[in-house]
């Protein structure tokens, strides 16, 4: 294929593959063209969970991780598994930036905070890493009258009403014996904002640092009072627990960030961190040693427990370094997947990298418009496809994993509808130019909306493959693996672009030779 033409990458977000049934969004939806496309060209499935993604067995894929995993061409081990492994090997209990909060607080006589999200998702952080946290400090000698737990409760990675479950484990492991207490709870939905939506970062802020928000007696009264009003686990509202001005965050503390993920960690970090900081009034701001678990941004000022490690050789630098250019276009809630997290956690962009951010709606939930951006990210691609602008194109679709983790199936249909018709008009396009396009997703989601064990509205990821296919002429009859994984993307499209695989990729083509 000459490097003239374009070669297309459509990643469909939450687009999963799962038999035919009611609770299926893709399929009652339904999806017309991309049915026609899978029915026209080669295609398979590709692994997208678990082992084959560097999770730990069985784990539910994400963004985050697909993302890297494609563009890097190689199954890349995921931070939650490294830190499962040093936990295991005593590497985290040695850990310079982990010691080095809890070392703070008992030297300044302040408190320890352990911020981050509660349950076992394992998306964002895990259960298995706050609580190893709590015995290293307890083994640290740090009284547990002062540490704090500032809880973030899911309710997306998880079952919507599950906190209760794992607010009650914690607390339990809290008291007994003495370790410390939970000082607030607040959903995902204020705490782990990452649209720059600063009005619901700045409840948690208000929360954790001056003690402004709602009130409840203890953890399960919170939880308890959030369901009452109809309001599930990912929105509760920013909660104190017992006496306002015990549990704050102040001067002389530390706060230790235990996320693994980074990108939903970055407000509330900013707002810590950045002496200039204009996105909200913080009010008096305690000057705290704060540590996060990973690199939450480049120009943070901390200290990280697990620093990245390089990636080379990734499909985005081996497309610069033959002289093609790229386009990676997503909207807001996506962009920092087709961007940073395919490029391996790279900030800047390769030679010839144009990036385009469409701003996703401002909606509270986006079942309220399941359509999203999807439109406008079509429209940046389109143009540049007529003018022969770039060589490759990157291009997520959110709207089937962000409308999907809503739960609810009429709207996740409709933004099944939506994406549907904006690949059909995409790989049109790419075709008629001689090009080609890959479409394939990065995890599942959309294809359970309800869950099988409770009845209830499914809003997680899921473990299901994601489909694979391969259009363009060139392509026409050829033959694949019936089953691949997300390392096989990069080295089956630069097999068709005539790009030499190098050895850092351990992923196969897909093609059968």
């Amino acid at each position: 294929m000459s490097p003239k033409t374009p070669a297309l990458l459509l990643i469909l977000d939450g687009w999963g593959h799962a038999p035919p049934g009611a609770s299926n969004a893709i399929t009652q939806a339904p999806a017309a063209r991309f049915q026609a496309l899978w029915d026209e060209w080669p295609h398979c499935l590709l692994s997208a969970s678990g082992e084959e993604v560097g999770l730990p067995l069985g784990l539910m894929g994400n963004s985050e991780v697909g993302h890297t995993n494609i563009g890097a061409g190689r199954v890349v081990y995921q931070e939650i598994t490294r830190i499962d492994k040093d936990i295991r090997e005593g590497g985290f209990q040695r850990n310079g930036a982990i010691r080095g909060a809890i070392e703070h607080a008992r030297r300044t006589g302040g408190a320890l905070h352990l911020m981050g999200l509660l349950g076992n998702g394992g998306v964002h952080a895990s259960d298995r890493h706050y609580l190893a946290l709590l015995e290293l400090a307890a083994s640290m000698g740090l009284p547990g009258e002062r540490v704090f737990f500032q809880a973030i409760l899911d309710g997306r990675d998880t079952p919507p009403d599950s906190s209760a479950g794992f607010v009650q484990e914690l607390d339990a492991c809290l008291r007994a014996p003495q370790r410390g207490r939970i000082a607030t709870i607040s959903g995902r939905y204020y705490a782990m904002d990452r649209d720059r939506r600063w009005d619901r970062t700045r409840k948690f802020w208000d929360a954790i640092v001056h003690g402004v928000g709602e009130r409840a007696g203890d953890p399960m009264q919170a939880v308890r009072n959030s369901f009452a009003r109809g309001l599930t686990d990912e929105f509760v509202l920013p909660t104190i627990i017992g006496d306002p001005a015990a549990g704050r965050v102040r001067d002389g503390d530390a706060v230790f960030a235990f996320n693994f993920r980074a990108d939903r960690m970055r407000a509330i970090s900013q707002a810590f961190l950045f002496p200039e900081f204009a996105e909200f009034e913080r009010g008096r701001v305690p000057q705290v040693h704060y540590a996060t678990m990973t690199q939450y941004r480049a120009d943070f000022p901390c200290p990280v427990a697990y620093p990245p490690r390089a990636l080379k050789a990734l499909f985005g630098e081996l497309a610069a370094a033959r002289g093609l250019t790229q386009f990676r276009c997503a909207e807001t809630e996506k962009y920092a997947h087709v961007t940073f997290f395919f490029n391996g956690g790279r900030e800047e962009p390769y030679a010839g990298e144009e990036r385009v951010l469409v701003p996703s709606p401002r909606v509270a939930t986006y079942d309220l418009q399941p359509e999203m951006c999807a439109a406008g990210v079509t429209d940046e691609v389109l143009r540049r496809l007529e003018r022969g602008a770039h060589d490759v194109y990157v291009v997520n679709f959110a709207n089937a994993d962000m409308v999907g983790h809503t739960g609810i199936q009429p709207a996740a249909e409709k933004a099944v509808r939506t994406v549907d018709d904006c690949v059909g008009r995409i790989v049109a396009e790419a075709l008629r130019r001689g090009g080609c396009a890959v479409i394939t997703a990065d995890h599942g989601n959309a294809e359970m909306m309800v869950d099988p064990v409770t009845g209830g509205p499914h809003t997680a990821h899921t473990t299901n493959p994601v489909p694979f296919v391969l259009a363009g002429a060139r392509f026409r009859g050829a033959r694949l693996r019936a089953m691949g994984i997300l390392a096989d993307v990069a080295p089956t499209l630069m097999e068709g672009m005539g790009i030499p695989q190098p050895v850092e990729m351990d992923g196969r083509s897909l093609l059968r030779r």
